[in-house]
Protein backbone atom coordinates (compact mmCIF):
# COMPACT_ATOMS: atom_id res chain seq x y z
CA UNK A 1 0.00 0.00 0.00
CA UNK A 2 3.17 2.40 1.08
CA UNK A 3 4.44 1.50 -2.37
CA UNK A 4 1.95 2.71 -4.16
CA UNK A 5 1.15 5.64 -2.22
CA UNK A 6 4.89 6.67 -3.43
CA UNK A 7 4.70 5.89 -6.68
CA UNK A 8 1.56 8.13 -7.02
CA UNK A 9 3.08 11.12 -5.29
CA UNK A 10 5.94 10.39 -7.67
CA UNK A 11 3.91 10.53 -10.80
CA UNK A 12 1.98 13.76 -9.26
CA UNK A 13 5.72 15.53 -9.19
CA UNK A 14 6.29 14.50 -12.44
CA UNK A 15 3.35 15.72 -14.13
CA UNK A 16 3.80 18.98 -11.85
CA UNK A 17 7.35 19.27 -13.55
CA UNK A 18 6.36 18.33 -17.06
CA UNK A 19 3.48 20.75 -16.93
CA UNK A 20 5.97 23.63 -15.68
CA UNK A 21 8.37 22.67 -18.41
CA UNK A 22 5.80 23.11 -20.78
CA UNK A 23 4.70 26.66 -19.24
CA UNK A 24 8.52 27.74 -19.86
CA UNK A 25 8.32 26.36 -23.12
CA UNK A 26 5.78 28.77 -23.97
CA UNK A 27 6.95 31.61 -22.76
CA UNK A 28 10.25 31.23 -24.56
CA UNK A 29 8.81 30.60 -27.86
CA UNK A 30 6.37 33.78 -27.45
CA UNK A 31 9.44 35.81 -26.26
CA UNK A 32 11.43 34.26 -29.02
CA UNK A 33 8.68 35.18 -31.76
CA UNK A 34 8.07 38.45 -30.28
CA UNK A 35 12.10 39.15 -30.53
CA UNK A 36 12.13 38.63 -34.12
CA UNK A 37 8.64 39.99 -35.15
CA UNK A 38 7.81 42.99 -37.53
CA UNK A 39 5.56 44.91 -35.06
CA UNK A 40 8.80 44.96 -32.45
CA UNK A 41 11.25 46.46 -35.60
CA UNK A 42 8.61 48.55 -36.73
CA UNK A 43 8.24 49.88 -33.28
CA UNK A 44 12.36 50.47 -32.36
CA UNK A 45 12.13 51.59 -35.61
CA UNK A 46 9.84 54.27 -35.07
CA UNK A 47 10.60 55.08 -31.62
CA UNK A 48 14.48 55.28 -32.97
CA UNK A 49 13.20 58.10 -35.56
CA UNK A 50 11.10 59.82 -32.99
CA UNK A 51 14.31 60.54 -30.35
CA UNK A 52 16.83 61.13 -33.26
CA UNK A 53 14.45 63.31 -34.72
CA UNK A 54 13.85 65.09 -31.11
CA UNK A 55 17.37 65.66 -30.62
CA UNK A 56 18.40 67.00 -33.73
CA UNK A 57 15.69 69.40 -33.53
CA UNK A 58 16.54 70.40 -30.28
CA UNK A 59 20.37 70.91 -31.40
CA UNK A 60 18.96 72.72 -34.78
CA UNK A 61 20.71 70.13 -37.28
CA UNK A 62 20.02 70.98 -40.84
CA UNK A 63 17.01 68.49 -41.57
CA UNK A 64 16.21 66.69 -38.97
CA UNK A 65 13.56 65.09 -40.90
CA UNK A 66 15.87 63.89 -43.35
CA UNK A 67 18.94 63.36 -40.81
CA UNK A 68 16.97 60.77 -38.75
CA UNK A 69 15.95 58.82 -41.11
CA UNK A 70 19.70 57.31 -41.21
CA UNK A 71 19.79 55.92 -38.12
CA UNK A 72 16.34 54.69 -37.94
CA UNK A 73 17.03 52.79 -41.18
CA UNK A 74 20.09 51.41 -40.14
CA UNK A 75 18.41 50.22 -37.27
CA UNK A 76 15.84 48.27 -39.67
CA UNK A 77 18.51 46.94 -41.71
CA UNK A 78 20.67 45.94 -39.22
CA UNK A 79 18.19 43.54 -37.89
CA UNK A 80 17.62 42.59 -41.50
CA UNK A 81 21.47 40.93 -41.45
CA UNK A 82 21.48 39.75 -38.35
CA UNK A 83 18.89 36.81 -39.15
CA UNK A 84 20.00 36.26 -42.13
CA UNK A 85 23.57 35.53 -40.90
CA UNK A 86 22.24 33.85 -37.82
CA UNK A 87 21.05 31.55 -39.92
CA UNK A 88 23.92 30.94 -41.48
CA UNK A 89 25.89 30.50 -38.19
CA UNK A 90 22.96 27.99 -36.77
CA UNK A 91 23.42 26.01 -40.07
CA UNK A 92 27.01 25.44 -39.71
CA UNK A 93 26.49 24.27 -35.91
CA UNK A 94 26.96 21.01 -34.87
Amino acid sequence: MERGIENNMSLQKLEREIETIKARNNRVEKDKAWETSWTRRIAITVSTYLVVLLFFSVIHTDSPFLSALVPSIGFLLSTLTIDFLKSRWLKHQV
